[in-house]
């Protein structure tokens, strides 16, 4: 690993901290204020049978929340990491998915050249993944187009956490 490769990986480790730490703070203030989920996510009839005839919209569709989740839960399993699997999906105000990420090392590294151990056998850390991986919701914002995503991210599902974050 070239010196441009760890100091990419270093710099996306500390914003993946810095927005974990973010994301545990909403995670713990929202799910302190809510009780048992609604059945509102599912848009749902008790239809028997469809009548072709029928002008009216399909019910049972997702909502958006549920959506930008799914597609987190998705994207992660592109993770390769075998301890944990975690996706993100930012969101703009207007509902248009700005990026989407997985946890796994920064683009451009060798998934085979660096360690996926949780724990070193030496107590190095450089021997684990942690130095290296990108938390999903980085690598979400690293694969925006910065260009037309500048000011507009609504929302962050994280699969990881269950929940929708409002940034």
């Amino acid at each position: 690993m070239n010196c441009r490769e760890a100091t990419v990986a270093a710099t996306a480790t500390l914003f993946g901290a810095l927005a974990s730490a973010v994301a545990l703070r909403f995670f713990y203030r929202s799910h302190s204020s809510k009780s048992i989920p609604s059945q509102n996510h599912i848009h749902s009839n008790n239809r028997s049978s469809i009548d072709p005839f029928d002008p009216s919209k399909r019910n049972g569709y997702l909502s958006w929340d549920d959506y930008f989740m799914a597609i987190a839960f998705l994207s992660a399993e592109r993770s390769k990491d075998p301890n944990r699997q975690v996706g993100a999906c930012l969101v703009s105000q207007d509902g248009i998915i700005l990026g989407i990420g997985y946890n796994g090392f920064p683009r451009g590294c060798a998934d085979d050249k660096l360690p996926w151990a949780k724990k070193s056998r030496t107590g190095d850390p450089l021997e684990t993944k942690y130095p290296y991986v990108c938390h999903a919701e980085v690598n979400a914002i690293l694969n925006t187009n910065h260009a037309s995503a500048a000011g507009q991210v609504r929302s962050t599902a994280f699969s990881g956490y269950h929940i929708i974050l409002c940034v």
